[in-house]
């Protein structure tokens, strides 16, 4: 299957795709690996991605903050404009692979061994670990005593943008705990937006950026659902 030019490995440096990457080398095939910089990706993360010596860092033209603020909203489980332009970015007219399992949910396990991408025809997708389970994936990295990215040994079950809205409310809460930083980043990005939306003349509930926020992380008791973003 391999193609002339090689494969695009997507690498988002967590335990799957560092399996992937392992298992592509071995084969002996030709490709070329990249991962996305998102702006908000835990500095963890990011260091561990850049002991991979055969992994381009690929970075973006714009930020989370500067698409927060131009779409008006922090991104929501429905409207996720920031995987469209930061996190899936690269492999136009390519065969990419992932590390992409069944195991990993109940929307990924619909997913096809391969498939087109629906934004961009010209990319196909080859998810050749689809099948494994966690399990597996820790197994392999063991027996082949692979490093791996140190936040797993502090409990993270997953890696990815910090403050992602796909993240449960634990999650967001302990990654908030854990990069306060990015916590005031993200307050000081909503203050904008707000003052952005009140330019343009377009109406909100929100009054402040700690409403946002807490609007954002569904904290407050009877907050409704994300789905519902303007009055």
């Amino acid at each position: 299957m391999c193609p002339k030019e090689g494969y695009y490995v997507a690498y988002s440096g967590g335990k799957d795709s560092t399996v992937l990457l392992d298992l592509v080398r071995r084969s002996g095939v030709k490709y070329d690996a990249h991962y996305n910089l998102t702006t908000v990706d835990p500095p963890e993360l990011v260091d561990f991605i850049r002991t991979q010596k055969d992994v381009e860092i690929d970075y973006p033209t714009t930020s989370m903050w500067r698409e927060i603020i131009d779409n008006g909203s922090p991104p929501t489980r429905l409207m996720r404009f920031c995987c469209r332009t930061l996190k899936e970015r690269g492999g136009t007219g390519r065969l990419v692979m992932t590390g992409i399992r069944w195991a990993e949910s109940p929307r990924r396990a619909k997913r096809m061994m391969t498939e087109t991408c629906y934004q961009d025809g010209t990319k196909t997708y080859f998810h050749p670990i689809i099948d494994w389970s966690d399990r597996d994936v820790w197994g392999y990295i063991r027996q082949q005593n692979l490093p791996y990215c140190s936040l797993y040994d502090e409990g993270f079950k997953r890696l990815g943008c910090i403050l992602c809205p796909m993240g449960g409310k634990k999650q967001k809460l302990m990654q908030a705990k854990r990069w306060p930083q990015y916590k005031r980043a993200y307050l000081n990005t909503f203050t904008k937006m707000l003052t952005e939306r009140k330019r343009r003349g377009k109406e909100t509930k929100w009054e402040t950026a700690e409403d946002v926020y807490h609007w954002w992380l569904e904290l407050r008791e009877h907050e409704e659902d994300q789905l519902t973003i303007f009055e």
